[in-house]
Parts: structure tokens; sequence; C-alpha cells
């Protein structure tokens, strides 16, 4: 439709109610949209009429409707979810047949609390190699869901009975602070280490749950000194923060490797608090492992970035001085 100079597209949703979630509260589903595409839409009755450039038009019907059958399927629709929607190639929504992975359909990991989708195309690919290799690199900046989605995956396979345990560890590594200089017996000194690792582990499991695995010891967090000695059979294995592992460190973890599990390492290689000329054992791993098969390396940057905008634009900040 077209007024003037001024061009209109229509589109019409058949349940109202399922349109007013696809509105969102106050309508900041719609200003989400409007904002990243310059179009202003406006609700009429069980319609949306979309204005702005076609181009935009188009993109902003495609995202809708791709929201819409999500609320249809029974899911909800957030600002993660019109974000995912503008990263991801609309050719790869619900075309992701997966007979080694998740048994067709769109790519997603089951948990007890919450259903988990990649995000970017980096992500997916991620996922994609967190469940088919036994062993998996995720690598770069912060905020790009390296770790959350390895905790989900790992939360994945245990309620599905792939494997028994969870294991997540981090080096306790002193960022400016000393460790003994802290209050409190170890435990208590390593948990603030350790606490963005609960946090995931906390979206994915209920409390009551989460106390019990962990009080039963199926699920563990522990520091990478911890690992020395042990044989993780059975487990889905995950070490977070490995740049601030050394070499010896990261052999060590790497042959922990038993039968029956699953072995993710997270790392990002601009964050390393080790003393100065310790080489980090992410990369010596990176170097030494690289043209192994079946071990996945996935590379992130800061356009993977899913936390607040601005994150993508300091990590891009830091990583323009630091090349020149």
């Amino acid at each position: 439709m077209t007024t003037g100079t001024l061009t209109e597209a229509l589109i019409e949703f058949p349940d109202n109610r399922l349109l007013i979630d696809l509105c969102g509260e106050y309508d900041r589903n719609l200003t989400e949209i409007e904002t990243r595409l310059g179009v202003q839409i406006l609700r009429r009755g069980n319609q949306l009429a979309i204005h702005g450039p076609p181009e935009a038009q188009a993109e902003a019907t495609e995202v809708l409707n791709a929201l819409y059958q999500r609320l249809e399927q029974g899911r909800s629709v957030g600002r993660g979810d019109i974000d995912r929607e503008f990263r991801l190639a609309p050719e790869d929504e619900g075309v992701d047949s997966q007979l080694e992975m998740f048994a067709g359909g769109p790519v997603e990991i089951k948990t007890r609390k919450k259903l988990v989708e990649p995000r970017t195309e980096a992500q997916k690919a991620y996922v994609r190699s967190l469940f088919q290799n036994e062993l998996a690199f995720g690598i770069g900046p912060a905020g790009t869901g390296k770790t959350y989605l390895a905790v989900a995956v790992g939360v994945n396979m245990f309620i599905t009975g792939q494997v028994d345990r969870i294991i997540l560890s981090r080096p306790a590594v002193e960022a400016g602070e000393k460790l003994g200089y802290l209050p409190g017996d170890m435990k208590e000194k390593v948990d603030p280490y350790m606490q963005p690792l609960y946090d995931a582990l906390n979206d994915f499991l209920p409390g009551k749950q989460l106390a019990r695995m962990m009080e039963e010891k199926t699920v563990e967090i522990a520091p990478l000194a911890f690992m020395r000695g042990r044989t993780l059979s059975n487990a889905f294995v995950v070490l977070d923060e490995a740049q601030n592992a050394t070499s010896m460190q990261m052999k060590m973890f790497l042959t922990r490797l038993g039968e029956g599990s699953r072995m993710v390492i997270t790392g990002d290689r601009t964050q390393i608090d080790l003393p100065r000329g310790v080489p980090s054992g992410l990369h010596d791993a990176e170097r030494l492992l690289g043209s192994i098969p079946k071990i996945g390396f996935n590379y992130f940057t800061s356009s993977d970035v899913v936390r607040h905008p601005l994150v993508a634009a300091i990590i891009e900040a830091y990583e323009k001085d630091a090349a020149g």
C-alpha cells in the first residue's frame, strides 16, 4: 500500500492474544525492531502496519512472522529472541536437520528451567561442535556465550543420560589480588572465582535439584589445581578462563579425559592474568592440537557479543587500540 511517498506494509495475525505477546509489554518488542530497522510499526486491530523503506519493511515482516511462529509453538519472545532473528541468516531457521545432534528442528538446548538457542552463526557452530566432538574449544572475547552455552549443553547431556556428572573448573588466578589475603577457608576464598559457573548452573537447574546434585557430587565446581590425579569418566567437563592456565596445567587437564566423557575449554586470549613471562596453556593447546581430528576449535569475535550492545563497542575499541 502506498500513500504519496510513504509506503506501508500490512501483516495480519489471526490470534490476537499471541499478537499481544508479539508486541510485548508497552510495545517494547515493536520498539526494538523499529530502532534496528528505522521503520515505524503501528497496530490496527489484529494487523501491524509497517512504514519505512521497502527493504526495511521486508526485513521487519520477516522478523515479525518468525517471532509469531515462535509464539505459535508455545515459545516466548523477548529481546534475546529478537536479537537472534536479526543475527541468524533466514535460511538457517528450522532447517538444521540434526540426525547426529538434535533429532530435527532448530538448534536448541533443553535444560530443566529453560530452552537455550544460539543467537549468532558462531554460537550455532559452537553448539554443533560441543555435541559432535569429545573435546572442543571455544575461544573469543567476553560476552559471546562460550561458557554459558557449554554449561547448557552439559546440563542437557546430564538430564538425557549421556553423562553421569558435570564438572566445572577454572584456574584460581588472581587479577591484581592475592587469595591469601582474603578471609575464610579455602572454599570461601575460591568460590568468588567460581561464581560465574554457579550463575550459569542456576539458570538451567532448579535450586533444590542443583543443591542436591552438588551434595551428591554429580555436579562439581572446583579450581583447576584440584583436577590433578583424577580420571574423569562419563562426565561433562568444562575448563573456563583457560587463558589463565599454564602449559603444564593445560596438559594436566586435557589428559584427565576419560571414557564416555566430553571436555570443553573456553577462554579469551586478550584477558590473560598470568605473571609476565608465563606462557598461556590455551595458546599452546591451539598450536599443538589444531591439526588433530575430532577436536573442535570455534572462534568468536566482538560481533558475537550477546550482552549489552555497549559491550561489543567496548571490545572493538580495545581491539582497535591493540592492533594499532
